[in-house]
Parts: C-alpha cells; structure tokens; sequence
C-alpha cells in the first residue's frame, strides 16, 4: 500500500504574520526585513503584491527597492513567528503523530495509518487543514498530497498560494518531469549549474539521465537526486518529538566591516571556531573534518572543507585547520563579508575516544594540556558569561592579529 504523506507550507509566513495585525496593508507591498541601517538588511519575506514587482527573499533592500520604491518594510518578530509556528503544528498533531518540520513554515505529515479515523482521503485532508488554518489563525496554506516526501513538497510548490496539488502514481510523470531540475529538493545552484553542463535542465531529463554517471559527479548526492527523479524517495517523515542525530555544528557572522588583511580574516576565523569548539564539548561530540564558506560584498560564496587527522573537540585544531581553508579560500586585500566555519563528520565522545588516543599517543602530554586549557575556560564561561574570555587575543577589525587568550570582565 503507498503511502499518504502530505507536505504542508504556510504562504508568504512572516510577512503573512505581520500582516495579521496590519490588514490595511494587504494589498500594498509589503516586505520583512533586517535592519535597513545595518549590512544585515536583507528581505526575509514578501507578500504577494510585492512578488509582482519581482521582490524576492535574500535580496538586498536596496535592489528590493529599485524594482518597488513604494515598497514596505516592517520588522521581523520571530518570538512571534515560533508561536504561530507551534500553533500550526497542534492542528497538525490532531491527524497524526508523524509531523516533521521542515523549518519554521513547513511540515511534513505523514497519515498513512490515520487517514481512516477521518473517513476522507489525502486530498479532503489537505483541503481540511487548509479550511482550518485560514479560519482559526488567519493564514493560508499550501499543500502537497503524494506518495513520497520528495513528491509532495512539489505539490506544495506546484501551485500558491492556498491549493492542494495531488502527485499520484498516476499523473507524476506528467506533473513532475516537466518541472525545472532546480524544484526538486537538494538540487541547488551549484548543482543546477553542473547538470546544466550535460543538457540536465528538467526532473525528467535528470530522471532519463545514467545513474552511475551522476554519481561519478557528484557522489552520492547524485545517486540520491537520480531516485528522487524517478519517484523513488523511501525517506520517512519523523516525528519531530524524535531526537535527529546533529550531522554538523557551524557559527558564522557578517562583520560590521569588509574585512581586507591576513590579520583580520585570522581573528575572524578564531573567533568562530572558539565559538564551534565549545559547542561541541558541550555536546560531548568530535569533528572529523572542518568546512569553511567565505563571503565576498557582492554575496558570492566560495567553500572548502578539509578531513581532520584525528577527530578533535579543541580550538586550535579546529582553528588552524580553518585558517589553512581560509587561505586556500582567500587572498588579500579581496574583501571578506561574511565567514562561516563548520565542524563536520561528527561522532560522540565515547565512540572517538580510542581512537583519538591511537593517533595522537606521542603528543598525547600536549592534547591533555590543550583539553586542560579549554575545558578551563568553559568553567570561567560558565561562571562569568560567554564573553569573559576569549581564543585568539583579538577581534577582526584589530590591526594587529594577537595570539594566545584573551580576558575581561572578571580578575
């Protein structure tokens, strides 16, 4: 028997929140956004309206505002959104006990082994949660029905705002593999470049594709992006009460300035991997490899990650291998706008310690030496607040780059 899983999106979620409490400027322009004063003012969601004048999510507000000068902007409340969030998902909850959010403003549901207590199929279901959502909270809902997750977040795509779209064993093909390679999901911009390279553009030209070669050029993504074509996900919907084991741990900031000299980029890089680093101890986790994503101005992302020799919970290997990424990444006086350092390949403490031992065995009077050092400053973090003392010495936008550890607030 297939199963009946429904993919559930709240349309234009933030700004459709806002506009809750501002009904007379719903058929006006309307934008989310960041501080329009700061580097941080990007559009975090638009309205309809403003979707016509080709405003669109991530974008500057400068760039939103050449296409819209009419443009309005109002100010995030994400306590807010988190609400309406949980409240969604209650209504949700009364159908199945297999909802998995897929961020703030979308879940998948899963009603295989629910749908006869409603006496109504996947279809009416969707059409009920819609009914409900609009009258109980005032939003609206688009809704994908399928046999599969992948499928069903297409329906939700398909067509907005509040519609239900049914891809079934029937009509997938048809639906689907007209559909550019980029709506399928795990299929993004480096990707749709690379496909678009051998005259991939479509799910049905990815689906007719060799699986095999696909997976020479991209690994396992390949293989994975080949089934998901061919309508072969098999992937469960998780209750979101299911602890999901953590695949990464990352930090990253847009800094107040361009960054511009070795010096700083360093300190950038410290900073952030001090950050990492004490996640994962408190976690109790080690990262076998280190990622690093850098910014330019103009919002270009250049990426590189690097296999650690030994899994590691310290700075200064997260640190030096980061920096060494960074390089690779990088050259002055180019300007960093933004930096992003991420622990990857990660494994429970329990499970690395042996193994960190074997590898590490001459060094091991210096690793226990570096374990004393930082799990010191977890104590004066704990005691004194996150910021008392700090890996590196100095902040990015210092002239000089500084070296060992840095205090304050406390003596």
């Amino acid at each position: 028997m297939d199963r009946v899983i429904l993919h559930c999106d709240l349309n234009s979620f933030y700004a459709s929140v806002e506009l809750l409490d501002h009904p007379e400027l719903k058929k006006l322009p309307v934008a989310v956004c960041g501080d329009p004063s700061s580097r941080h003012g990007i559009i975090l969601a638009k309205n309809d309206p403003a979707k016509g004048f080709g405003v669109r999510t991530a974008e500057t507000i400068w760039q939103a505002r050449k296409k819209c000068p009419e443009l309005i902007l109002l100010p995030p409340h994400h306590r807010l959104y988190r609400e309406y969030s949980r409240k969604v998902n209650a209504i949700y909850d009364e159908y199945t006990d297999l909802v998995e959010p897929f961020g703030i403003d979308e879940s998948w549901l899963d009603v295989t082994n629910t749908l006869h207590l409603f006496g109504m199929d996947g279809a009416a279901l969707a059409d009920t949660l819609r009914r409900r959502v609009k009258k109980e909270l005032g939003l609206t809902l688009s809704v994908g029905v399928s046999f599969n997750k992948v499928f069903a977040k297409l329906g939700s795509d398909y067509k907005k705002p509040d519609a239900t779209t049914v891809i079934c064993r029937e009509n997938w093909r048809e639906l689907v593999w007209p559909l550019p390679a980029g709506d399928m999901l795990y299929v993004g911009g480096a990707a749709q470049k690379l496909l678009g390279q051998y005259g991939v553009r479509t799910i049905g030209e990815l689906a007719a594709f060799p699986r095999e070669t696909l997976e020479e050029l991209m690994g396992k993504l390949g293989g994975q992006i080949h089934d998901y074509a061919n309508g072969l996900d098999r992937e469960p919907v998780r209750s979101r009460h299911t602890p999901e084991a953590v695949k990464s741990v990352g930090n990253g900031t847009t800094f107040p300035k361009n960054l511009t000299t070795r010096a700083q980029v360093a300190a950038g890089v410290r900073l952030l991997s001090d950050s990492v680093a004490g996640r994962l101890r408190r976690a109790g986790l080690y990262a076998g490899g280190v990622h690093v994503t850098v910014r330019d101005p103009a919002f270009h992302d250049r990426s590189r990650q690097r296999q650690l020799p030994v899994p590691t919970h310290l700075i200064r290997d997260i640190s030096a291998a980061a920096l060494e990424l960074a390089e690779e990444l990088w050259k002055p006086p180019n300007p960093v706008r933004a930096l992003t350092v991420t622990a990857i390949h990660l494994t429970p403490e329990e499970e690395t310690y042996e193994q960190t031992n074997l590898f590490t065995a001459g060094s091991a009077p210096d690793r226990e030496r570096q374990e004393r050092l930082e799990a010191a400053m977890d104590g004066i973090r704990r005691k004194y607040g996150g910021g008392s003392i700090a890996f590196g010495g100095r902040t990015p936008e210092d002239p000089e780059e500084g070296g060992g550890f840095r205090k304050k607030g406390f003596s």
